[in-house]
């Protein structure tokens, strides 16, 4: 209830008012005219310089946005062609850091780096709580991409899949957050709708059982459709030979000497991307796909992304390209910024689906227990960020604030 008041609430203030920026022409049947996002992406060459200073970034880490909020500061006044969502996508070793980074600094855009469990075991503090497994039973100790790589069998694989898809589910409506709140554009290394390719090889070579992969595919579909598919997806392309040979150049210990890297699993990796991931993604987003064995030029990729027009799908409205981002009013624009900005704990609360019966994604009621004794006894972890006179904070009785969105 108080949800649909809250609707009603914003659109009663934004009644009658039509976004501004690209208007569509009224349909035939007087459908009211929608706002839809400029439909080109520029570089830096081609704007000549930084983009033009606009209204300037709500400052979404540090205040709240809500219905109050949507009566003074409306959304779609801070976006402009560059304010999309681009996800670079790839093999493993492909060279999609680098890229990513390139391409953010020449579109002028927010860069995302690729998640990993550091996110959960380095506290604010930066105490590392894998220092604490040796007090931990084995069904509560850390298990991160190292260890998979060393051991893919072990029985917290499952698990860790699991916590990467959150982190890439939480990475990406902190995206959202600073696009609806700066205008400006995103760049993400990987996303979560492309996680499913990695559980799925998992699956395919044993690595973890068939109850745990239904556990995560009830997970994706409870959570997966509150989010915005991105405008654009980039897949730099390596044949498998290539892609070991990559791993074997970068020479990290736990890639060199895994036993997770074969070529079957690297081929099961490619087949997915290609045939379901790549498949279904260019339904909605546009696609462009590079051979990138001997590397590639960022600039010849932003030349190949200036010449997209993303307004092309708007004239058929059964087209789903781009779909998610067709919001007729500006008090849709706030109604999904207030989503993505001020209730994040409760998007993240949908990924409580219960499931009891599969045994490696359970901790017994003894273990738990240990758990939590000792995770929150550690350095930092008593209180809230901010409150832990233990490793240093002060000012505590004067202290009235807690953190926005303090979600992973």
């Amino acid at each position: 209830m108080t949800a649909v008041f809250r609707v009603g609430l914003v659109r009663l203030v934004s009644r009658g008012a039509t976004a501004p920026g690209t208007l569509l022409q009224a349909q035939a049947n007087a459908l009211p005219t929608a706002f839809m996002q400029k439909c080109n992406i520029s570089g830096r060459t081609m704007r000549g310089g930084p983009r033009c200073p606009k209204v300037p970034p709500y400052p979404y880490k540090t205040k709240k946005y809500n219905v109050i909020s949507a009566f003074f500061d409306k959304t779609s006044k801070r976006f402009d062609e560059n304010s999309k969502v681009i996800c670079v996508e790839g093999p493993i070793a492909s060279g999609k850091t680098k890229f990513a980074q390139e391409l953010a600094t020449e579109l002028d855009m927010q860069y995302f780096p690729a998640v990993d469990l550091d996110l959960i075991y380095i506290n604010p503090y930066g105490y590392d709580m894998r220092k604490l497994d040796p007090q931990l039973p084995p069904s509560c100790r850390s298990y991160d991409v190292k260890d998979f790589c060393r051991d893919p069998n072990h029985e917290l694989a499952a698990l860790f899949q699991i916590r990467m898809y959150m982190l890439r589910v939480s990475q990406y409506i902190d995206a959202l957050q600073h696009i609806f709140s700066t205008g400006q554009g995103v760049v993400l290394e990987r996303s979560p709708y492309s996680d499913f390719v990695f559980m799925e090889a998992m699956f395919r070579q044993g690595y973890i059982s068939r109850g745990a992969r239904s556990v995560y595919n009830d997970l994706r579909q409870n959570t997966i459709g509150e989010l915005l598919k991105p405008h654009l997806v980039i897949y730099l392309d390596l044949p498998v030979d290539a892609v070991q040979k990559q791993i074997k150049a970068r020479n990290l210990e736990y890639e060199v000497k895994s036993k997770v890297f074969t070529e079957a699993y690297l081929r099961d990796l490619e087949a997915l991307y290609k045939q379901q991931y790549l498949k279904d993604i260019a339904g909605h987003a546009e696609l462009l796909i590079y051979d990138w064995s001997a590397g590639g030029e960022t600039e010849v990729v932003v030349e190949d992304i200036e010449r997209i027009d993303f307004l092309q799908h708007e004239s058929d409205p059964h087209n789903k390209k781009m779909l998610d981002w067709r919001f007729p009013l500006e008090s849709e624009w706030c109604e999904a910024r207030i989503k993505y900005c001020n209730e994040k704990s409760d998007l993240m609360n949908y990924f409580n689906v219960p499931r009891f019966d599969v045994p490696e994604l359970l901790r017994s009621a003894d273990d738990s227990k240990v758990w939590r004794d000792v995770w929150f006894n550690a350095p930092g972890m008593k209180y809230r960020p901010g409150y832990n006179a233990d490793v240093g904070d002060s000012g505590l009785l004067t202290k009235s604030k807690m953190g926005i969105n303090e979600v992973f």
